[in-house]
């Protein structure tokens, strides 16, 4: 199988691509990232510098491709509106346009269930759940992008989306690297009652999700699945179990929600006002995923793609402790 994957120079795109060269695909992967990308070519892996903004490009790139992966996106919890539609919906289109114009035999698109969100816990959230107003720019431009995605399956496009939740694993760079150095600082305070659930994904398991996605059978396109590792945990315990690795001590101090809300509501309004847009400290998002429960319901994946998680929360979380430890000069 011929395979191009957009955004191989990010987390779940760079796994991606390196499972399906081990597997022995003909994999593409395409970026931006000179460095990541190097490393790529390094592993004997065709790489590609590519602008999902630049049509033509695209369009070369998708020559003689059978699936397309497109797993970039511009996913920060702040920024400039017009930075996300450009990266969120115009490179979707693009692609899309691009998978049309060299037909594609499948596109298998990651979203995101941030776009369930909306500032409150919810548990068990099928994917036919009543969605929000789109409560970031990201969630927002997302959820824009797989508009485009159903018209363009509508118009023909065989299309299949994941939306895949917390992903993290060997590689991360968002989840527990955003929260380690606040736990180094003593900075961390545990946000509500300290006894919310949530729903993380290993890396390894999003990746077989997209595999199953690109040979699923035909009644799955179109349709939109849950991916999560399906065993809700205790955040602050695990949060605590990272302390406990590193020799840090365990959060101590406590602010409410609402208290924590209302911070993060006055600082995204100060924060706003400077031309640099630089993302606040403390963000309504951040607090309402450190407080509140936030779970999937994957049970349509699990009967429609087959999809099964194979590793573990404790047993993914060993394997990035290790990595972590391994690496850990490079992200001090």
């Amino acid at each position: 199988m011929k395979a191009l994957i957009t955004g191989a120079t990010g987390f779940l795109g760079g796994a991606l691509t390196r499972r399906l060269h081990q597997l022995g695909w003909g994999v593409t992967g395409a970026g931006r990232n000179a460095k990541k990308l190097n490393q790529l070519e390094d592993e004997g892996i065709q790489a590609l510098t590519l602008d999902l903004k630049e049509q033509a490009n695209l369009i070369a790139a998708c020559k003689d491709q059978e699936v397309v992966f497109h797993c970039a996106a511009l996913p920060s919890p702040w920024g400039n509106y017009e930075k996300f539609y450009q990266a969120n919906v115009i490179g979707t289109r693009n692609v899309i346009a691009a998978c049309i114009e060299n037909k594609v035999k499948r596109l298998v698109y990651v979203s995101t269930p941030s776009i369930y969100f909306d500032y409150n816990s919810r548990t068990n959230i099928k994917e036919s759940d009543p969605l929000p107003e789109p409560v970031s720019n990201y969630a927002a431009t997302k959820l824009l992008a797989e508009e485009e995605i159903d018209k363009a399956f509508a118009n023909g496009l065989a299309a299949i989306t994941i939306r895949p939740r917390a992903l993290f694993g060997p590689g991360d760079t968002v989840i527990f690297p955003r929260l380690i150095p606040r736990l180094r600082t003593g900075s961390l305070p545990i946000v509500g009652d300290g006894e919310n659930i949530v729903d993380l994904t290993y890396i390894e398991n999003v990746v077989d999700a997209l595999m199953l996605c690109a040979e699923a059978p035909t009644n799955t396109l179109g349709k939109k699945y849950n991916i999560s590792n399906g065993e809700p945990i205790q955040i602050w315990k695990l949060i605590n179990h990272i302390c406990d690795e590193l020799n840090l001590p365990h959060p101590k101090r406590k602010i409410s929600f609402q208290t924590a809300k209302l911070a993060a509501t006055l600082l995204e309004g100060i924060y706003a006002l400077i031309p640099t847009n630089p993302e606040p400290p403390l963000t309504r998002l951040s607090v309402s995923m450190l407080a509140n429960n936030t779970t999937l319901d994957i049970s349509a994946a699990k009967n429609d793609l087959g999809y099964q998680p194979k590793i573990s929360v404790a047993e993914g979380f060993e394997k990035f402790m290790r990595w972590w430890k391994t690496h850990e000069n490079q992200h001090s």
